[in-house]
């Protein structure tokens, strides 16, 4: 435990200036962005050019650049993520809203892909070079080929419209009723973590039969030891570091996909959060999202690295 503790406080260390440097990034592009917060203000107002004026000079847009950068750091240091300039309403409420729906959908498509992954992965393995392997294999390249937008709109179609088994879009939250929640958020999972599931399934396959081959697998079969109990309790906790490798670079993937998924099915998420302040030119909703996001990536990917520690001890001793 004390040497998962020590390479926890360093991954921690080193996110301070990882997640300054993202920031410094963001904030860069979204000036450069073709966003004017003075004429989102005045949507359809049409404003004079001293009111577009006075407006930037109330919210320090006409600031220097290193002032308005130090002023926006100390602002998310205390949890203030700027205004919305259309709901005039604080960026951290829309996203704290937001953000419930879209970490259910990005965890819910990772289960399902984890678990599709290793069923599917470990049957290959096993049954290499054999028919079961084969179909896998090609059920696997096809899902990899597969775009999740694509897919989302297949399920639509037939598991929505022509056979009528879940809802085409919309939301229900768990507490209201956790069938409804079900129904409503199975279509999206599905959408989202089958391409994910897809390459996971080949990464745990190879994983897998190089485990196989190795001298203690032999050894242990051969002492009499079930198979069963050989894979496992050994081989595949041994064949799991790859697989989270790429697990922790898929995750990128699970939550910028989520945002195209939320927009198909109609879910208020971070994407249609997102969407939303894109097509009404509200810049800081965007900053807030993309900020989110981003941090979020940056903590499941800590999250991972702990997990190489529990599954492989090799790598708690060079830790």
């Amino acid at each position: 435990m004390m040497i998962i503790a020590r390479m926890l406080l360093r991954r921690v260390l080193l996110l301070v200036p990882l997640m300054l440097g993202i920031v410094l990034f963001v904030f860069i592009v979204m000036r450069f962005a073709d966003m004017d917060p003075a004429s989102a203000y005045y949507q359809g107002a049409n404003p004079t050019a001293e009111q577009l004026h006075q407006f930037r000079e109330e919210n320090g847009l006409l600031d220097p650049l290193a002032v308005r950068y130090a002023d926006f750091v100390g602002d998310l240091l205390t949890g203030d993520m700027g205004i919305s300039v259309l709901t005039r309403a604080p960026v951290i409420d829309q996203v704290s809203t937001a953000l419930p729906l879209t970490m259910q959908l990005t965890f819910l498509g990772l289960g399902v892909g984890v678990v599709l992954s290793l069923i599917l992965g470990v049957t290959a393995a096993i049954y290499r070079d054999r028919l079961p392997d084969q179909i896998i294999r090609v059920v696997s390249l096809t899902g990899v080929a597969a775009p999740s937008f694509w897919l989302a709109l297949l399920m639509i179609q037939y598991g929505a419209v022509e056979l009528g088994w879940f809802p085409t879009g919309g939301y229900i939250n768990p507490n209201d009723s956790f069938t409804g929640w079900l129904e409503t958020m199975t279509l999206p999972a599905l959408a989202l973590s089958l391409p994910v599931a897809a390459q996971l399934t080949r990464i745990v396959r190879t994983a897998v039969v190089e485990e196989l081959d190795r001298d203690y697998v032999r050894t242990a079969v051969g002492s009499g030891l079930p198979p069963v109990v050989v894979v496992g309790r050994n081989v595949l906790r041994n064949a799991l570091v790859n697989p989270l490798t790429v697990l922790g670079l898929r995750v990128g993937y699970l939550l910028g996909g989520a945002v195209v998924i939320e927009t198909i099915f109609g879910l208020p998420g971070m994407g249609k959060l997102m969407i939303d302040a894109v097509r009404n030119g509200d810049p800081a909703v965007v900053q807030g999202v993309v900020l989110t996001t981003a941090a979020g990536f940056v903590v499941i990917n800590l999250v991972i690295d702990i997990l190489y520690l529990l599954v492989n001890p090799r790598l708690r001793s060079a830790a």
